[in-house]
């Protein structure tokens, strides 16, 4: 019966689409029912935009004051947001004029090394011991309290009670023979100052760097070509590269 079917199908009219007039050719394809559909649709949807903005503009008050006003411009009667600036220091801006990224890269890690190398000699032994200590002892009595004394309570030297790290007890005291005088303790501490205070110029020196390194990253990655433009989420400042929200993009 199907074959049939197909058999008498043979002879039937080809029914094809109406074709754009000879005299109209230069008009392009002729407009179909799906073509006039979204023509229409689109359309509706702009004139029910504008209608919108002019209800806006109805019911807005002219002596309101929003920040809006002064952060953008017209342009040949077009909106235009007024871009600010990153806030970075003069030596990350030439860095990043003069420099390129390996090269940052690899002053950064240089800087990096350097700062593991000093934390290993110093040990932050300073540092540590301006933590407050929260040791807890506990006495029988008033009486106790009022006469208590925490470095015969430690067995260690009453110059050595603030210490929270290296504080040895007297009998160990007793066993080091020490040929240094006050002269020589002097210039260990002065050397040890100046030891701490190169340790925290390369410190944020290292962060500066940081900075300057993740910036080049951004550009490099907004130089790229992309379907999507990213947002700006936060400018640039001396502590923080710029942040950028990068739209999900499929690849094919």
């Amino acid at each position: 019966m199907s074959s049939w079917k197909k058999a008498t199908k043979t002879n039937q009219k080809v029914h094809r689409e109406r074709a754009q007039p000879s005299a109209r050719q230069h008009l392009g394809l002729l407009e179909k029912k799906k073509d006039y559909k979204l023509r229409a649709r689109d359309r509706n949807q702009k004139e029910a935009t504008l209608k919108l903005l002019r209800k806006r503009a109805l019911n807005k008050n002219p002596d309101e004051f929003y920040h809006h006003m002064i952060n953008s411009k017209i342009q040949e009667g077009e909106h235009h947001e007024l871009e600010k600036g990153d806030e970075f220091t003069k030596d990350q801006i030439k860095l990043m004029q003069t420099q390129d990224y390996k090269y940052v890269a690899m002053k950064r890690t240089v800087e990096a090394n350097k700062i593991r190398r000093l934390q290993g000699q110093l040990h932050m032994t300073d540092v540590v011991n301006e933590t407050p200590n929260k040791h807890i002892f506990f006495v029988e009595d008033e009486q106790e309290a009022t006469e208590f004394n925490l470095a015969e309570r430690l067995d260690t030297h009453p110059d050595l009670v603030g210490r929270r790290s290296n504080r040895p007890r007297l009998k160990d005291l007793s066993k080091l023979k020490l040929a240094v005088g006050p002269e020589d303790i002097a210039r260990i501490n002065q050397e040890r100052d100046l030891s701490y205070r190169e340790l925290m110029r390369r410190i944020d020196r290292e962060k500066e760097l940081t900075v300057v390194q993740k910036t080049l990253e951004i550009k490099r990655a907004l130089k790229q070509k992309r379907a999507l433009k990213p947002k700006l989420v936060a400018k640039g400042t001396p502590h923080q590269a710029p942040q950028f929200k990068f739209k999900f993009e499929r690849k094919r």
